[in-house]
């Protein structure tokens, strides 16, 4: 798909996961929004990561959201699985779920109930590549408190662990150094507000969060970085920018929905212990989206 060489490259959106009113979880909204996302020029989802709230779904309501993404996505469209957990134990059991529910490849952070010492994530991502299937590393030190290092990572990959990180340090300078000590290994960009800073320095791929609400704008942003085109890339960062910075945010996941329920996309509620943002801060998400979609909307007409 668009020369894409392996399954975790490209736009893969990490989706929310789309709760009714009584919060129990609606698959077949799910399952819509995997396509519309196919459609949109997208090349993968990333189902049961930090913004699919998979902390606060059940174990049965986990393993269905992989298999309902595996169904709905169409040829070509790759499903990576969120195997986050406490331990290394439960970690390679998502990922054997996600194996045989026909996922591709699988997002695992680090072991996340404590600070764990570089020889407890090295045995840990052991254990989740006995799984079979390959795994992208997810280094995210704001809430995980490890941090995987780039010679760190360099030691996972050059003993066949991982084939990828997401980098959510939103540190581009990591990627040259990653570059240095583990040639091959691919980076992933993390955090949407440095899409441009990281594709520039060699990213093979977006973990992309503001692309369930602005697909095609996101996909041309991502592409036309890689292929260093800024003529393109650097007018659509500026007028993205502003919204894509909260996906740094605490309420990144409020965030995201608030501005799917503004463009009628039906992000819907979020589970606790997440709160509704507060008023003021969900007045300028509002605001944001609805002047980035008339920006859009104007560009496409003219």
């Amino acid at each position: 798909m668009n020369g894409r060489e392996k399954p975790w490259h490209g736009v893969l959106v990490a989706t929310p996961t789309f709760f009714r009113d009584d919060l129990s979880v609606d698959f077949d909204r799910y399952a819509d929004h995997v396509r519309w996302l196919a459609d949109g020029g997208c090349h993968g989802v990333c189902v049961n990561g930090s913004l699919g709230e998979y902390q606060v779904l059940t174990a049965e309501e986990r393993a269905k959201m992989v298999e309902v993404a595996v169904e709905a996505a169409p040829e070509g469209f790759t499903v990576m699985a969120g195997v986050g957990a406490y331990g290394a134990r439960e970690s390679r059991q998502w990922a054997e779920q996600a194996g045989e529910a026909g996922a591709e490849v699988v997002l695992a952070l680090p072991p996340n109930s404590y600070r764990a010492d570089e020889r407890s994530v090295v045995d840990h991502y052991r254990e989740v590549a006995k799984a079979g299937l390959p795994v992208s590393a997810y280094n995210n030190p704001i809430d995980t408190k490890v941090d995987l290092t780039p010679a760190l990572l360099a030691e996972l990959y050059n003993e066949g662990l991982i084939v990828g990180v997401k980098e959510f340090t939103g540190e581009s300078r990591r990627s040259y150094e990653i570059n240095e000590l583990a040639p091959g290994l691919d980076v992933l960009i993390g955090t949407d507000d440095s899409v441009v800073e990281v594709g520039l320095a060699g990213a093979k791929g977006w973990i992309s969060g503001f692309t369930s609400v602005f697909p095609r704008e996101s996909v041309r942003l991502y592409e036309a970085t890689l292929a260093h085109d800024l003529d393109t890339a650097l007018p659509l960062y500026r007028t993205l920018h502003p919204l894509l910075r909260w996906d740094f945010h605490t309420e990144f996941v409020q965030a995201i929905k608030l501005s799917m329920d503004v463009l009628d996309l039906g992000g819907g509620p979020i589970r606790q212990p997440r709160q509704p943002m507060l008023p003021e801060s969900a007045a300028i998400v509002r605001d944001l989206t609805l002047r980035i979609a008339a920006e859009f909307s104007t560009a496409n007409v003219a």
